[in-house]
């Protein structure tokens, strides 16, 4: 049906997820349903931050690339769609997404590194960064009581009003009005597939059900195709701020390292443990371990130092493949004239390339360096390959491994980190 389809849609739920560890409600190993069994919920191996995609959203990568994807819906908030790499134009996150903020004002919308700290649409700490605008910005994950956002909405419409295939995988097909979408297609002579552990209230419309791990139908899909599903790498970016200023004596030049987000300087560094610096064996000067954040090293030297380097470990937090990387930095307290802003795209996709032909991960480059005259500082943004996930042609992850997440219990009710004040909580896992 895929191979003969001129017009696919897929339709996706917490069910392509929960081989990443994020943990449904409904299904077998629901968090509803292991509360109702009296069994255990789930530990957290890793935070929800490093949750890596699973077969079934690279796999959708694929069918993108070959042309059979036309768009994708999805009713899931990790995020993970598009760090799989789906665009974004072929992307409608109906319930919002726990990783993005976007401007009320411009429209621009900005993917974090870091969990957003609010839903309900709701105002965050940080301000729209396109000249001229700098409106507060505000999270885009719905609470109970906020509508479907049309601009999420429309075009999922448009596009089961237009599709002959509606693929709906690891959903009950039970929230309203998402689980509505897939029967617009009816209309216009489509077909409904729908692939899911438990039975759905939809079922009885589709020409074809497969009550099965979602993953592991999507594998066979992609053999029949002869398709591959790609590998996943994750980069991470974060800037360098090295400030320096003459002592009031003049024979002096008192500087500091920064380690910060690009997210800008308030921001949290998730995927950062410490970072230990070191300096060139001719400098008599003490190394040091950065082990709180912001990540700040304050020294001062004599004026008429000669150049060195500073040698940087990052140490990477719980969830990256590799444990650390190495980054130098030139230092000769004048203002380079080497500024410059490469292509992201390219260098991104180099360093893909780089990480593919050794998958020991941990590799770095350089994609930005400005100057900033008051104070005087210079920074480098740097990109940094923090996890490789390759996946068999057969069933099963060769190097993902387990993520689970820990949910506590008080009072019989499951409460997220995130809740509105006075709301029923809600969970920060996806719903099946």
């Amino acid at each position: 049906m895929i191979q003969k389809s001129k017009h696919l849609v897929v339709f996706t739920g917490a069910g392509i997820s929960t081989s990443c560890g994020i943990p449904d409600f409904r299904g077998p190993k629901g968090i509803w349903t292991l509360q109702r069994e009296g069994k255990a919920l789930p530990e957290a191996s890793l935070p929800f931050h490093r949750a890596t995609p699973s077969m079934t959203h690279m796999a959708l990568v694929e069918l993108e690339k070959a042309g059979f994807l036309k768009f994708l819906i999805s009713q899931n908030i990790d995020g993970l769609h598009l760090r799989s790499g789906i665009p974004r134009e072929k992307l409608s996150e109906l319930h919002g997404d726990s990783f993005m903020e976007r401007c009320p004002s411009c429209g621009i919308e900005y993917m974090r590194d870091f969990e957003i700290e609010t839903i309900g649409l709701k105002e965050t700490a940080r301000r729209c960064s396109k000249v001229g605008c700098g409106a507060r910005l505000k999270d885009t994950v719905l609470d109970w009581e906020d509508a479907l956002p049309p601009k999420e909405m429309n075009p999922a419409e448009r596009h089961c009003k237009m599709a002959d295939v509606v693929l709906c995988l690891g959903t009950s097909l039970q929230i309203t009005p998402a689980c509505n979408l897939p029967l617009k297609s009816l209309k216009g002579g489509g077909k409904i597939v729908i692939v899911n552990l438990q039975k759905t209230p939809k079922d009885k419309k589709a020409s074809l059900l497969i009550h099965g791990l979602v993953d592991k139908v999507i594998t066979g899909v992609m053999e029949f195709l002869s398709l591959r599903i790609p590998p996943f790498i994750r980069i991470d970016l974060l800037q360098t701020i090295f400030t320096q200023a003459s002592s009031l004596d003049e024979k002096y030049v008192n500087w500091s390292l920064t380690v910060a987000s690009v997210h800008g300087n308030r921001a949290p560094l998730p995927f950062i443990k410490s970072v230990e610096v070191s300096f060139s064996e001719s400098q008599n000067m003490k190394a040091a371990v950065l082990d709180k954040q912001p990540l700040y090293l304050k020294r001062r030297t004599v004026k008429s130092t000669n150049p060195f380097n500073i040698m940087m470990k990052l140490n990477f937090s719980d969830g990256c493949k590799c444990s650390s990387a190495e980054i130098t930095i030139p230092i000769d307290f004048k203002i380079s004239a080497d500024v410059f802003k490469d292509d992201k795209d390219s260098i991104l996709q180099n360093l893909r390339e780089s990480a593919l032909t050794d998958p020991s991960c941990g590799q770095t480059s350089v994609i930005e360096k400005k100057v900033i005259m008051v104070p005087k500082s210079e920074v480098i943004v740097h990109a940094i390959v923090t996890n490789i996930v390759k996946f068999d042609r057969s069933y099963g992850d060769l190097s993902n491994g387990s993520f689970k997440r820990k949910y506590e219990c008080l009072n019989g009710v499951i409460p997220s980190r995130k809740r509105s004040n006075g709301r029923k909580p809600r969970a920060v896992i996806n719903v099946r």
